[in-house]
């Protein structure tokens, strides 16, 4: 038999072994599962193995999947209430040449959960920084939600109070009109107790035909997407006993309507409501941050409009 000829052969990926040198020392930021434990790379239970200690958002949590993989490497907090303290232990400890490994209780720390400041700290202090990759809420619902992948922008938490959320989105909308660009789908991350809320914010400033999804309990036995118009999503989900689970949102803002300035506010006004199916009160508080008035402004003239009788032929 004639030997294997190897010479066009692609280069294959270098993969570490478990039995290769130590570790080198440094801060190894771990992705752990976000639902399902069998989401965890051999690669990260490895480093997990390996390091002298691993700094946790919780360490009960971090406990339970270092006890299902037979994990006995020590732990210690480092959550958003002492990272900085923390810090200074930890960046002395990899000085020292020790190596630290950086978890959050589900996915990549730093995305939504604490590390940020810590790899800031560390690189500024020249400690290399070694990201492990794995599960992502983010992208797992991004990727099964059926909205356009091309582009998306990730904004994390919208704020807890009802008031600074709505801003928040209207801001986003008056961001894309002043603007526009191609067709981007904007993910959040939402907890249980505040969802119909922000499904309520969501309708009064993009209508109710806005196309979202809500991924729920991402991985795990209980995983849920609900795809369709944020009002029948909204309906969907009230009528549940009790809404549970992380979730995560994803929608695509409509492409804005453009504003031509020899067009009367009545016929714009209309427009915007069969469009965008807003009711006439939200339509006009779009229509303001279109223009760049305040909603007085805009109703004042809108109440003029009615009040003059229409011209004869």
């Amino acid at each position: 038999m004639e030997p294997l000829d190897t010479t066009d052969a692609p280069e294959q990926p270098e993969i570490a072994s478990a039995d290769q040198a130590p570790l080198a020392s440094g801060l190894y930021l771990v992705a752990t599962p976000i639902g399902n434990l069998e989401d965890i790379t051999l690669r990260a239970l490895r480093i997990l193995r390996s390091v002298d200690r691993i700094a946790c958002e919780d360490t009960r949590q971090t406990r339970k999947l270092l006890h299902h993989f037979a994990i006995s490497t020590p732990t210690l907090s480092c959550h958003e209430h002492n990272e900085r303290e923390r810090a200074v232990e930890l960046l002395d400890a990899i000085q020292r040449g020790e190596r630290v490994a950086l978890v959050s209780d589900a996915g990549m720390p730093g995305i939504s959960d604490p590390g940020a400041w810590l790899v800031k700290a560390a690189l500024e202090a020249a400690i290399p920084v070694i990201p492990v990759p794995g599960a992502n809420a983010a992208v797992t619902a991004l990727v099964a939600s059926g909205l356009p992948t091309e582009r998306f922008r990730f904004y994390g938490f919208l704020p807890e109070k009802s008031g600074a959320r709505r801003t928040a989105l209207e801001s986003m909308a008056t961001a894309l009109h002043v603007q526009p660009e191609p067709t981007t789908t904007l993910i959040f991350y939402e907890a249980p107790h505040r969802i119909l809320d922000t499904l309520a914010d969501l309708r009064a400033v993009w209508g109710d035909a806005l196309p979202i999804v809500v991924a729920r309990e991402l991985t795990k036995l209980h995983e849920e997407f609900l795809r369709g118009p944020v009002a029948t999503i909204q309906r969907q989900m009230a009528a549940q006993e009790r809404v549970r689970g992380e979730i995560t949102l994803l929608l695509t803002p409509p492409q804005q309507i453009p504003v031509d300035a020899g067009e009367d506010l009545l016929t714009l006004l209309t427009r915007l409501q069969q469009t965008e199916s807003l009711s006439e009160k939200d339509a006009l508080k779009h229509l303001a941050r279109l223009r760049g008035q305040s909603k007085s402004e805009v109703y004042r003239e809108l109440q003029r409009l009615r009040a003059t009788p229409p011209r004869r032929p």
